[in-house]
């Protein structure tokens, strides 16, 4: 999710430049409601920014690569990028998987940055970009930029309105913070009884406190997690209970829409916020906030001066992480909630 989230605004300002231009975008099944339905953009509203979403279900064909559902689908794939006829394929990922299925669109033009995150790539891509900018998204604007020949802005992305998500969003009891405590590894992830103690803090200062429980049914941990800080927050005394929702990715959007303020790792969801424009309190543990970090909304990050960044999948939390209190996070959080609307 974080991946798609960082590149969406050089997308989009590729939209904005060129909006005639007919656009596609092979992604994973379950981050397709980022670019709302599967119907094409004219007359479409909701989907306000590619033409046409190419589901490539690769973690799935990881578990089983030679089973004949793998093979078939990757004929589907393989088949639906060729019929495009695209001109250009863009690979913003940086992994070998990425670039092998840019390949596939036998456009004659593969392009990747020259130092992507994944050594092995760049010998897939028929033209390196070398990119100078610090924070992810500036370097995937380089990489669109280097299509186009043109300089292109930073611009905050579209992504789509669920009209029934939200409806529900709106429910929800005004003003509040969103917090989202999973992440794609232990090391990344900061201790749900923490996340307990900042939730009562923030429920005595007269915030609703909505815990994001990951999508229902997908036995992520995130529901466990949410559960574990419900239970924290209990023993800490605070005065209104602390909501767990599990959420689709269109709820999660209309929700994090509404939140005064949202707090998390370096995950996903608080990449959504900021690419919605809500002020976010990031907790960094081993991967660097000045690469990876918010960007272009309202912040606050913590992350201990020692820490070293370091992408080993690793079980436990990240010892810099540890030294992050609850009371710092609290004070982020309330501090920039007086400075936002």
């Amino acid at each position: 999710m974080g991946d798609i989230l960082h590149s969406l605004p050089a997308v989009t300002a590729l939209r904005e430049a060129h909006p005639g231009w007919f656009l596609g975008w092979a992604i994973e099944p379950q981050w397709r409601e980022l670019f709302g339905t599967g119907e094409a953009r004219p007359g479409t509203p909701a989907m306000p920014l590619v033409d046409r979403v190419h589901i490539v279900p690769a973690k799935r064909w990881a578990k089983s690569p030679l089973s004949p559902a793998t093979l078939g689908d990757i004929r589907r794939v393989r088949r639906e990028l060729r019929e495009a006829q695209y001109d250009v394929a863009v690979d913003l990922q940086g992994a070998v998987r990425s670039a092998m299925i840019a390949r596939w669109a036998r456009t004659g033009k593969v392009i990747g940055e020259a130092a992507p995150r994944e050594p092995i790539a760049k010998w897939l891509f028929q033209q390196r970009v070398a990119t100078s900018g610090v924070h992810v998204i500036e370097q995937s604007l380089e990489v669109v930029n280097a299509i186009l020949r043109e300089r292109l802005p930073v611009m905050l992305p579209y992504l789509p309105h669920d009209a029934d998500a939200d409806e529900r969003a709106a429910r929800l009891a005004q003003p509040f913070v969103l917090i989202s405590p999973g992440a794609g590894w232990g090391a990344k992830r900061w201790p749900a009884e923490r996340y307990g103690a900042v939730a009562s803090t923030l429920a005595k200062a007269g915030y609703g406190v909505v815990i994001n429980a990951g999508a229902a049914g997908t036995h992520s941990g995130e529901e466990k997690l949410a559960e574990e800080i419900v239970q924290s927050s209990a023993m800490y005394q605070s005065p209104v209970p602390v909501q767990p929702l599990a959420m689709s990715i269109a709820e999660l959007t209309a929700v994090t829409r509404r939140a005064s303020l949202v707090i998390a790792g370096d995950t996903g969801p608080l990449h959504l916020a900021c690419a919605l424009g809500r002020p976010v309190v990031g907790i960094f543990g081993p991967t660097d906030p000045a690469r990876n970090g918010p960007f272009g909304c309202a912040f606050r990050v913590l992350r201990h001066p020692e820490s070293v960044r370091d992408h080993t999948r690793r079980v436990e939390p990240e010892a810099g992480l540890l030294t992050i209190t609850p009371e710092a996070v609290a004070d982020a959080a309330l501090e920039l909630l007086q400075e936002t609307p």
